[in-house]
């Protein structure tokens, strides 16, 4: 090979995540985590408790979207640790 057909080729390889990340669209693993489909029959149950699919499943572990941002009240109040008894290490 010549040094033009490697050129040709790193091109290529260079310009092709670039083209698919700009050019492809939003996809989700699970219909729910779009928000579009949030108000469709197949985000609300009982249709998607059977397959684990609803928003409360999908986004478990993280604040539901559908809340909006918290408010202040609620994120400024400190987290208690449960400590077993007898001066044990609580991570402080």
């Amino acid at each position: 090979m010549n040094d033009r057909t490697l050129f040709k080729y790193l091109l290529f390889l260079l310009l092709l995540p670039i083209g698919l990340a700009f050019f492809g669209s939003d996809r989700f693993r699970y219909p729910c985590q779009n928000p579009e489909n949030w108000d469709k029959p197949i985000c609300q149950k009982p249709a998607c408790d059977v397959t684990r699919t609803c928003p409360e499943h999908v986004f478990k572990g993280q604040r539901d979207p559908r809340l909006g941002m918290p408010n202040d009240a609620t994120t400024n109040q400190p987290v208690q640790q449960a400590c077993a008894p007898q001066g044990a290490v609580c991570g402080k």
